[in-house]
């Protein structure tokens, strides 16, 4: 027997199944490594755990897909038509309204022109029109900013909701976010399609802004509508009670540095502890004031001061869309008369007489006077002339 086999050790009936199932485990781990290295993810795994993925610099996400070629579209034909649109035949009088840098205006009076009066709510796209000049003239781009912008914002609210959905985050977030989309459909989408006309849109820009809501408010009376009381009371109260909350905060901070050092080095940015005492800003509020007019619980605090604007805001958007449809606010036409007929002035009648005057100026070619006075009955003035004293 040669020297080599003698030198060999030889291997019990354990040792030798032990060995045996340690071999077998490593020539499966080693196949299993090899066919997990040929695995190579297709171009669509690939776009899709990108596109999913929080580790994105910016989140993208499936609502941003096709968020991003919305707003983009949107935004191009938004900056294109600001500077350099020719004028558009906004009330359909052949009576252009010029709205670009361009053509004189600066950067208050500039503006996108709403689609033309002739157009109504016809979809017109640039292939509808005849060239790219008519286009143009009854106020495309207005149109064509309006129908991406929208939906732009609601994929915007759905990328809130998948992010926070990703993160294992509570979705108020989007639900907030809903109270301006609601504001800005309203204006730009519901009250055109009430009007009959997307002329009838709020103009993009900031004059036009103000020359939409004299308009408004000529037609509407909105600011005798309850609704819009409701949104004043939410940009007005949330403005109030914001400063209310940052300032009890900042003045109750808990110091943690010196009198040489700002405050702000006293907080760690994802420290444990509560940087500031909400008990001595209860105290003092509560003592300001009344007792239950303080929160106790931060929780609490915090909803009703996201809750009061977005609730507020979703009625005001609430009342464009009803006045889009003639639901006017409160109006007091018929003046107050004392026991012997005689009219009692009061605030009631400056209002009627300033929406009087805000729709005799506005679309001044189309009525020369308000419909207020135009559709009532004929009063006829004298019958027969009067005697003339000899």
């Amino acid at each position: 027997m040669p020297e080599s086999l003698r030198s060999r050790k030889v291997l019990n009936l354990p040792e030798f199944v032990e060995f045996k199932f340690l071999l077998k485990k490593t020539l499966v781990n080693s196949m299993t490594t090899t066919l997990q290295k040929r695995e190579i993810p297709n171009l669509w795994e690939q776009f899709c755990q990108w596109v999913t993925s929080t580790e994105n610099r910016l989140y993208i996400g499936w609502f941003g897909v096709l968020m991003i070629p919305l707003l983009g579209v949107s935004t191009t034909v938004f900056v294109l038509a600001i500077i350099a649109a020719p004028p558009v035949d906004m009330d359909g009088l052949r009576e252009p309204i010029t709205g670009s840098l361009l053509y004189g205006n600066n950067i208050i009076t500039a503006a996108v022109v709403p689609t033309s009066n002739a157009i109504g709510l016809h979809f017109y796209p640039i292939w509808e029109a005849a060239s790219m000049d008519e286009w143009l003239y009854n106020g495309g781009p207005y149109q064509m900013i309006a129908l991406h912008y929208v939906p732009a914002l609601c994929c915007y609210l759905g990328r809130e909701w998948e992010l926070s959905y990703r993160l294992g985050m509570r979705p108020w977030i989007c639900v907030a976010f809903s109270a301006p989309l609601a504001a800005t459909t309203s204006v730009f989408l519901i009250y055109p399609l009430g009007q009959g006309s997307f002329a009838d849109g709020l103009p993009m820009s900031i004059s036009g802004t103000f020359n939409f809501m004299f308009v408004f408010q000529a037609e509407h009376n909105i600011l005798m509508h309850p609704f819009h009381m409701l949104g004043v009371a939410g940009v007005f109260g949330g403005a109030f009670f914001c400063a209310m909350h940052g300032s009890l905060v900042t003045s109750s901070l808990i110091r943690e540095t010196s009198e040489n050092e700002s405050q702000n080095y006293g907080y760690k940015f994802g420290q444990e502890e509560e940087t500031y005492n909400i008990v001595a800003a209860h105290g003092y509020f509560g003592r300001l004031i009344f007792q239950y007019a303080s929160f106790n619980n931060s929780r609490n605090l915090h909803f009703f001061l996201a809750a009061w604007p977005v609730i507020c805001i979703w009625f005001t958007a609430l009342g464009i869309c009803v006045m889009a449809f003639n639901l006017n606010g409160f109006n007091f036409n018929n003046s107050i008369h004392d026991a012997q007929g005689r009219v009692l002035p009061s605030w009631a009648d400056v209002i009627n007489q300033a929406n009087l005057g805000f729709e005799v100026m506005h679309e001044r070619n189309a009525h020369n006077f308000p419909l207020d006075l135009a559709s009532g009955e004929a009063i006829p003035v004298a019958l027969r002339a009067p005697a003339i004293a000899s």
